[in-house]
């Protein structure tokens, strides 16, 4: 990193000083939440050692699952290497909450690429729509916000859930979906029909606040082990959170309907899963430093960014509107090239399952698809935006701040 680019960098560090100390003060109230459940769960030892076979009387697991109900604000979790990716964990929840002739309604728009598959918005085999399960989109209000009065208006009477995606997948609208903004549409929820269950998506949203979805109403959470909550150490698995008797009946799905919760080995992940959850808070705070250097440095030179560097933020996602196919695969390499893994590839757009468009994915991290570690992708699409997540360390997440800002510069220079 030299010249102009090494100086944006310094100039940003030095710009967002108190935002630093902001994030500082989150992680500090979540790491004491970590604790509090730790020690509430008497952690021994013990625990971390796993299972095998069917996995009956697995009381690291048990007790690990608790903890997570205890720190996400709900009654019981599902806490599961067998849940392999947040769309696994939120395919388990709608799979097991749902019947046929239910109605699902989406209150963020058109959810990301793969959720669309599972609940049958695209035409996909073994879907929820090809098991009779109906769904409808609302739209966002031209704000970027959820647009409360048309989705009160749409709720009817086989509306039995309604699901609110907390970060924002592959759209272009505003990132700002905070614990604040989901109070007040969960509540509206209730009050118009006590019923309806709310499903959060939380994926990039742990911890990022010191309020998490249940603690303001969501009848059950969802979200990957790879992503935040694992702290950069889970190398597979994901969560579902929730009221007990939702876990329950999503618990029947995870194995099998009489068996439930009872079974499911955890072989050697206990003990990561247990410290990947203590360090996440910390984790987290260097991922959001990290994206707020990259948005402020992104800023400085002409790029839109959203959420820009002074705003408040409800996930971990950054988006960068780079305009042209040559961009984003440029912006896309610069991460590749700052990472500890795989820094000698280069990112080349291509199709993947669950996707509508190619897609180019940066992603030299030590777990495959971790993106709590630094990535970057995005559809081959206009307007060729790239969405940036992860940094285990701040100080990796500065080196790559430098690298991609002189990328850009040669990039605008050649045109």
């Amino acid at each position: 990193m030299v010249g102009e680019a090494a100086q944006l960098v310094v100039e940003a560090d030095q710009r967002l000083t108190s935002r630093f100390r902001e994030l500082e003060e989150i992680s500090r109230t979540n790491t004491k939440k970590v604790l509090c459940a730790f020690w509430a769960e008497k952690v021994s030892e013990s625990d971390l050692y796993g299972s095998t076979g069917y996995g009956y009387t697995d009381l690291g697991r048990d007790k690990l699952e608790h903890i997570y109900a205890r720190v996400f604000g709900g009654q019981a979790a599902i806490v599961r290497p067998q849940l392999v990716s947040g769309t696994h964990a939120l395919k388990t929840a709608l799979f097991g909450i749902l019947r046929p002739g239910d109605r699902v309604l989406v209150g963020t728009g058109t959810p990301y690429d793969t959720l669309e598959g599972v609940l049958g918005l695209r035409k996909t085999e073994g879907s929820l729509a090809e098991l009779g399960v109906s769904t409808d989109v609302v739209a966002w209000d031209e704000h970027g916000k959820i647009n409360l009065p048309a989705l009160l208006s749409a709720m009817r009477s086989d509306t039995k859930l309604v699901m609110l995606q907390k970060s924002r997948g592959y759209q272009s609208r505003a990132s700002l979906l905070t614990a604040t903004d989901l109070a007040t549409s969960i509540s509206a929820i209730k009050e118009r029909d006590p019923n309806v269950l709310v499903l959060v998506d939380n994926c990039y949203g742990e911890f990022v606040e010191t309020m998490e979805p249940c603690d303001v109403g969501a009848d059950v959470v969802a979200g990957s082990l790879i992503k935040n909550p694992g702290g950069g150490l889970a190398t597979t698995g994901g969560y579902i959170v929730g009221r007990r008797d939702v876990i329950d009946t999503i618990g029947a799905q995870l194995i099998a309907p009489g068996v439930g919760l009872h079974a499911g080995p955890t072989h050697g992940f206990l003990r990561e899963f247990y410290q990947g959850l203590f360090m996440a808070p910390h984790t987290v705070k260097e991922a959001q430093k990290t994206s707020l250097l990259l948005s402020s440095v992104l800023e400085s030179l002409g790029y839109e960014v959203d959420p820009s560097p002074n705003d408040d933020r409800g996930d971990l996602i950054l988006s960068v509107a780079l305009n042209s196919p040559s961009s984003l695969l440029a912006f896309c390499r610069a991460i590749q090239g700052a990472a500890p893994i795989d820094a000698h590839v280069t990112p080349q757009d291509s199709s993947m399952p669950g996707y509508e468009d190619a897609v180019v994915m940066a992603a030299g991290t030590f777990v495959q698809g971790s993106s709590i570690e630094l990535s970057a992708d995005g559809p081959m699409r206009p307007p060729y935006i790239a969405y940036v997540q992860g940094a285990l360390t701040y100080e990796h997440g500065y080196v790559a701040a430098g690298k991609v800002a002189e990328t850009l510069l040669a990039e605008q220079r050649r045109s």
